[in-house]
């Protein structure tokens, strides 16, 4: 367990030193946003990190401390739009990392939010749905005074969902007295989410897919994809795409990977899923290890599961000349530098999943207006925003001739940087 848990803490200190070279390469590249070491000891770290302690009333009677922290990066542009995440495993480190990176999704996408997140330590499977909702109230009131609709504003992140967002705008209404649908986002349909929000998780990644294909004019049709994860985002994903162009030959889930040399019939698929199954309830198919699914002829590779996926050692083995990054952080900086040199695109996560963010945003916004657009709405603005964000970053790529992660890192910090001199915050 000890060895376990010193993996975990190199992994997540890994996360945050990752997001700061990636920071470095790009302003080793871009002539507009180089920094004197001032400006940059100030976006390497966050603006302030906050430890707090939860009591909660356990269904045994006893009372139990939750321990969370909140990291909050940069709010340059305001305000601060932060995820609130329930796990038994962080660190300070993670949370930084986390908040930075998403700081950095939020500028390539040029949305006037910045980063934030929220962990709490504790594995809620292990809570009665009464305790569940009791960490949550709490964890409102300890906190209300932070959270403030259009300077401030939660979202679910791992384990926490749209019922914890209503027990907590619940929560937040009582304390502040005011009814503020806007002071939490990724709520219940009845407590004014956004519409169209759970086909938007893959739309985003199809659209950046299909734009970034289009710049490099390279013809869509009859494509054969891999999907690693055949789950939420993968599933819905080779749905949107195989109605339209894709052939999916190859898809995994945590144990297994399956194979037909013509094609996979999705409906099978989402079926024994539902059922949950695993894929090789799948009948005619071949059947592999799940992560050697990422060595396996294809045009395009989808990694939607989870980080570090692609290293050193199957970087060199990589047979798709196309990888989407569905996932966080699937490809190693080690191996992403190895499929740059083999001129493999690899289209950063730091862009292909940005889609929650924005369907927040979107959220967040008909909150404030109290007025609801309909999802074909949603779908026009959502792919206006993505096509015009991969362009720009197809296009700083071609200007410096660098991949395409770093050019999102180019655009990134020059919007950040600008913001922060134009507020004299260096």
């Amino acid at each position: 367990m000890a060895e376990q848990d010193t993996m975990i803490e190199q992994n997540l200190q890994s996360a945050l030193e990752n997001a700061r070279k990636q920071l470095k390469k790009a302003c080793s590249i871009s002539d507009t946003c180089r920094l004197d070491m001032d400006e940059l000891e100030i976006i390497s770290h966050p603006k302030r990190v906050i430890s707090i302690n939860i009591p909660v009333r356990m269904d045994d009677g006893k009372i139990k401390t939750f321990k969370g922290y909140r990291s909050q990066h940069n709010d340059s542009r305001w305000p601060f739009k932060w995820w609130i995440r329930f796990h038994q495993d962080v660190t300070k480190d993670e949370v930084k990392a986390l908040s930075m990176w998403m700081t950095f999704k939020c500028a390539v996408i040029d949305i006037p939010l910045w980063w934030g997140k929220w962990w709490v330590i504790v594995n809620p499977k292990r809570l009665s749905a009464w305790e569940l909702e009791r960490l949550s109230r709490w964890y409102v009131r300890e906190l209300y005074k932070y959270i403030w609709p259009g300077q401030d504003i939660p979202a679910p992140d791992v384990n926490t969902t749209p019922q914890i967002m209503a027990w907590m705008m619940d929560e937040y209404t009582r304390l502040v007295w005011k009814y503020s649908p806007g002071s939490f986002t990724w709520k219940p349909l009845t407590s004014w989410w956004s519409k169209w929000r759970a086909t938007a998780t893959a739309q985003w990644g199809l659209y950046v897919l299909e734009k970034i294909m289009e710049l490099e004019k390279i013809e869509l049709e009859w494509k054969k994809i891999i999907i690693q994860w055949a789950w939420n985002a993968g599933l819905i994903f080779a749905n949107l795409a195989l109605a339209k162009w894709a052939i999916l030959v190859w898809i995994s889930d945590s144990g297994w990977a399956i194979y037909n040399e013509k094609w996979l019939f999705l409906s099978k698929l989402e079926d024994i899923k539902a059922s949950r199954k695993s894929v090789v309830e799948y009948e005619d198919a071949q059947k592999v290890e799940w992560k050697a699914i990422l060595e396996m002829d294809c045009d395009i590779l989808i990694p939607a599961a989870l980080e570090n996926q692609i290293d050193t050692d199957n970087a060199k083995k990589i047979k798709a000349s196309i990888v989407l990054e569905l996932a966080n952080w699937p490809v190693t900086p080690k191996a992403d530098d190895i499929l740059v040199k083999r001129e493999i695109t690899v289209i950063p996560d730091i862009l292909a999943n940005a889609w929650w963010v924005m369907v927040s945003y979107f959220e967040q916004v008909q909150n404030d207006a109290n007025f609801y657009w309909d999802a074909e709405e949603i779908d026009e603005r959502l792919r206006k925003k993505i096509q015009k964000s991969a362009e720009d970053v197809y296009n700083i790529s071609t200007k410096y001739g660098s991949c395409l992660r770093s050019a999102a890192f180019i655009i990134a910090m020059e919007r950040i940087f600008i913001a922060m001199k134009d507020r004299w915050e260096v």
